[in-house]
């Protein structure tokens, strides 16, 4: 597991990264334990404040320094760490050199709580810390400990922008420590170019890109490649030459919950298009055919197991209907497997919630982020049967070339920290996956974030009116509102409403996520209402305009709950930031997808009854509704993920001998 130290057997040299399966049995429990209990030493109340003191001191030695002095005291410290390593004795001044060198660079000083959360990445933990708190800044402390000690370091990030942002904002700090800093982002499509990124000592990056970018490099490499003839590749075009990536050796990972946990339902999976024998008149026919079953007749639509069946009645449907098509859809089991996929399709998939068209192309819409990925695609051909449906040209088909799971991919870094506003729910699967230990770290300023109400109506019609009631009220008092929903056509369906009702207003989800930039940096100000997916849900900083921490900060509304209590919190997190006023509410319905699909029937029946006589115990079941179904859809995410994890373990055992499973 990662740590502080090096798991026993770490491969070192050209591309180092932990091994694969690492130590086992009675090895893994004795390295667990020491690794605990390391970090329980080097969290306690006792050890923070000597370190905090020490850093505090030594930072006293260094404000009245010159930029020449400072810049000698970080060559010296470079040195330092070469010949010694991250030690702790080095790690102090380091701190404080950073601390200093930022507060010139950037006028931003590093507070107590950053340094402390600095220190706790630095050692293999995942540091809590409340949204608003400084997370992008907080990690330069490790990132440039780190790297002054040659130690290639990946920042990572759950979106393009917040990569770009956090490399140009922090880029003046590392430059003046000497520090080379690069962004990898899906617009840096030249090899060399992210190469060159990959090589600088710091390098911003997303955990998609950075996936994909490694499995590119393992197919490089070749399955059975010894590290012999690695060497002697090395020796002919230069270490790493064809190479991305400088291998996997000290990973900071922000949003680290939607990273390792959210994120980690799916493996990932580098293809390539190949010739096939189905066409774009094969999935026009498939679609075809499968409007000619009737639902519950011939198939049924599972949509909390998000899939499809065809009954038995649908089987004999689909031989009548196919008995005079061509010798094609004459085989059963390929004729069974594509009109599911157009089932899944037609029933399934939905557009402005799963995915919207752009330019003639689907691209697949993330939940948790709310954002495009443009570079992703369904596979078994269901990306093909949804363009089919919705008219647009037709993919080619792809081919597997290596696939790999988030809890693989991140167990094989040699260092690995961590950083995240809502982790606290998911500290046991952090632990048990990624041996990350989640240590809260006390705020700076005392949080002034007031809860509203949780309101839930009958209908969606009903719980839309309310929230543009309330957004005019709000507006009427020129406090900024924040009004986050799940969907791209759920922002849109408010837009429609909110100018039905002359309400100005910005909207921010997929469909323009080119303006996202130019809408957050205005959403704070007085009267803005700003309509948001989850692209405004992390990483978002809401700065507010003049005069507004007077009216009472700004206000979010959440209009549906989220598919875990992390997300919601993440939406709430963007009032209430530093120390700032700030407040939120729950605006819903019985309607809502979440309680449709997971909510108790008997419990449903009892609300409706109870929110139609108007009885007072209505909102409080409706909560209490609202959670239950929330944490059955938890659950089942959490036992997905176990269910991989242990797919990923039979598999590697089963296909041991043939070498590395991507």
């Amino acid at each position: 597991m990662p740590s502080q130290a090096q798991r026993p057997g770490a491969t070192l040299g050209s591309y180092p990264e932990q091994p694969s399966e690492g130590p086992v049995g009675l090895d893994e429990m004795a390295h667990r334990t020491v690794v605990r209990a390391t970090h329980r030493f080097k969290t306690s109340r006792i050890y923070r404040r000597r370190f905090l003191a020490q850093v505090n001191q030594s930072g006293e030695a260094l404000a009245g320094a010159s930029g020449h002095e400072l810049k000698r005291r970080a060559l010296e410290l470079r040195q330092a760490f070469m010949r010694q390593g991250l030690v702790d004795e080095l790690v102090v001044p380091a701190f404080a050199l950073i601390r200093e060198v930022s507060g010139r660079a950037l006028k931003m000083r590093h507070y107590d709580s950053q340094v402390l959360g600095g220190w706790v990445m630095l050692n293999g933990m995942l540091a809590e810390m409340e949204t608003g708190e400084g997370k992008t800044l907080t990690a330069t402390l490790p990132a440039c400990a780190a790297a002054m000690a040659g130690i290639p370091v990946h920042v990572i990030t759950v979106n393009d922008y917040l990569a770009k942002r956090d490399a140009e904002l922090m880029a003046p700090l590392y430059k003046l420590l000497g520090l080379t800093v690069g962004a990898v982002t899906e617009e840096l499509t030249d090899e060399d170019a992210r190469r060159a990124a990959y090589a600088c000592d710091v390098t911003y990056c997303t955990n998609k890109q950075l996936a994909f970018d490694y499995l590119r490099d393992r197919v490089q490499i070749g399955h059975r490649q010894s590290g012999l003839s690695r060497k002697v590749d090395d020796l002919q075009s230069g270490p790493g030459k064809s190479l991305l990536l400088r291998g996997l050796c000290f990973a900071i990972v922000d949003e680290a919950d939607s990273v390792l946990i959210d994120e980690a339902r799916t493996p990932l999976i580098l293809s390539r298009p190949v010739d096939s024998e189905f066409d774009a008149d094969i999935y026009c026919e498939a679609l075809d055919l499968a409007d000619g079953l009737a639902v519950d007749a011939h198939f049924v639509v599972d949509e909390k197991a998000h899939q499809v069946a065809i009954t038995d009645d649908g089987e004999a449907r689909l031989e009548d209907m196919a008995a005079e098509m061509s010798e094609f859809w004459q085989r059963r089991r390929r004729r069974r497997l594509l009109i599911e996929q157009a089932l899944s399709a037609r029933h399934l998939y939905v557009r402005d919630r799963d995915y919207l068209v752009r330019d003639d192309k689907v691209q697949i819409i993330d939940s948790n982020t709310g954002r495009v990925m443009a570079d992703r695609s369904w596979e078994m051909g269901l990306h093909q049967m949804v363009e089919a449906k919705e008219q647009c040209e037709v993919t080619p088909a792809r081919e597997s070339l290596a696939k790999i799971t988030y809890q693989r991919f991140f167990r094989r870094y040699l260092r690995l920290g961590a950083m995240s506003g809502t982790a606290t729910e998911v500290a046991d699967e952090l632990w048990s996956v990624y041996a990350l230990r989640v240590v809260k770290v006390p705020s700076h300023k005392p949080m002034q974030r007031i809860a509203g109400p949780s309101r839930v109506y009958l209908s969606i019609d009903e719980k839309w009116s309310q929230v543009v009631a309330r957004a005019r009220e709000l507006n009427a008092q020129q406090r900024p509102v924040l009004i986050g929903t799940r969907s791209v056509a759920a922002s849109e369906h408010l837009s429609d409403l909110l100018t039905r009702e002359d309400l100005a207003h910005d909207v921010l989800n997929a469909r323009n996520d080119a303006e996202e930039a130019n809408i957050v940096s205005r959403a704070g100000e007085a009267g803005r209402i700003t309509v948001a997916t989850n692209m405004a849900g992390r990483g978002t900083d809401i700065s507010l305009g003049s005069g507004i921490k007077e009216l009472g900060g700004l206000h979010v509304i959440a209009t549906e709950r989220n598919e875990a209590r992390r997300i919601d919190r993440q939406l709430y997190g963007r009032c209430g930031r530093q120390g700032d006023p700030g407040s939120f509410e729950c605006i819903l319905s019985l309607e809502d997808e979440l309680v449709a699909l997971y909510a108790p029937g008997f419990v449903k029946s009892a609300l409706r009854l109870l929110l139609r006589n108007g009885n007072p115990l209505a909102q409080r079941l409706g909560a209490a509704t609202m959670r239950l179904a929330q944490l059955i859809l938890e659950r089942r995410h959490a036992q997905a993920r176990r269910e991989l994890i242990k797919l990923d373990q039979r598999l590697g055992d089963v296909l041991a001998f043939t070498g590395p499973m991507e």
